[in-house]
């Protein structure tokens, strides 16, 4: 029973440490070359302009993806410094009843995550729904981003790849439910 008591203690504490708000931590992932990916269910939150990152008002969740250069990316990376020019799509599926909806993240900033993906977004059902998302990472177009000839030589013809992560059973109810203020 104590240690029950000590894991629930636990959960309290890191849900709600120095006044931090909860976010679900959907999954982490390492993609060549050299990048981190950490995907996110956050509070819906005011972004500015509110016209291209949807009004938390008309939101039940915020989808966030972290993109930050490693320890194996190329030299020249910063450690750990935003990724920029990806573009990521989420497929939110609900499981209930199979209607989805497609998103694009866009790259905004705050003070916690600083420089991240993400949208503020309506779920295609109810809030205590299950969810599957599907995460589309691509690689920008090739008139958005020019490659110098020591990245070429050392990497490719590429900033990444493209990938595809999908996550399924997300209980987004306790997110969609909270407030930031």
């Amino acid at each position: 029973m104590l240690k029950y008591f000590f894991i629930f203690l636990s959960l309290s504490v890191s849900s709600s440490f120095a006044g931090q708000l909860p976010e679900m931590v959907i999954g982490q992932e390492k993609i060549d070359p050299g990048i981190n990916l950490i995907f996110e269910g956050a509070i819906k939150d005011d972004v500015f302009p509110s016209s291209n990152f949807v009004p938390k008002e008309n939101s039940d969740v915020h989808l966030e993806v972290l993109a930050n250069w490693n320890e194996d990316a190329p030299s020249g990376s910063p450690i750990n410094g935003f990724v920029a020019y990806l573009r990521i799509t989420a497929q939110i599926k609900n499981q209930r009843d199979s209607v989805e909806k497609i998103i694009t993240l866009l790259p905004h900033i705050n003070l916690s995550d600083n420089l991240h993906y993400a949208l503020n977004t309506k779920l295609p059902g109810k809030r205590d729904d299950l969810y599957s998302v599907k995460f589309i990472i691509q690689p920008p177009a090739s008139s958005e981003l020019g490659l110098h000839f020591d990245w070429m030589n050392e990497v490719g013809s590429f900033l990444a790849k493209p990938y595809t992560f999908e996550y399924k059973d997300l209980d987004f109810s306790e997110i969609a439910n909270s407030k930031r203020r």
